[in-house]
């Protein structure tokens, strides 16, 4: 954690602080939510994955969305990094590979908001463990 230099610094780092208690209040509910999950391995933050969540949080805010975007670890697909998964209440998870902003809200509008899927979806190879 870096030092405390000025005001501007504790209240930055405070902002910061309660972004994540709000996340982790959204995730409590998360089974009524849209569930965007961002893989930020060492993998995906080299390829833009900080830049995909930051996006994805911003304009599923913007355009009404009520969705819980969290960070995760590895998903196991280096070779499609940024890699995202989407659930939908009441469906099953998607995977998306390659997920720029354009990509990010290709899937904003077209998945999450319109139901129709789009390009880019990794299929699914492992079984979620409960």
């Amino acid at each position: 954690m870096s030092k405390i230099k000025s005001l501007a610094d504790l209240l930055r780092i405070r902002d910061e602080q309660q972004t994540g208690l709000q996340t982790r209040e959204k995730v409590e509910v998360a089974e009524e939510l849209v569930q965007v999950k961002v893989a930020m391995a060492t993998c995906g933050i080299a390829s833009g994955a900080r830049e995909t969540m930051e996006f994805m949080a911003e304009a599923l805010e913007k355009r009404g969305v009520d969705a819980a975007v969290t960070k995760v670890g590895c998903m196991g697909y280096c070779y499609a990094e940024p890699t995202i998964e989407v659930r939908l209440p009441g469906r099953e998870p998607l995977v998306f590979g390659g997920v720029n902003r354009e990509k990010a809200d290709e899937i904003i509008e077209k998945y999450i908001k319109g139901g129709e899927l789009v390009d880019g979806i990794i299929p699914v190879n492992y079984q979620t463990v409960d």
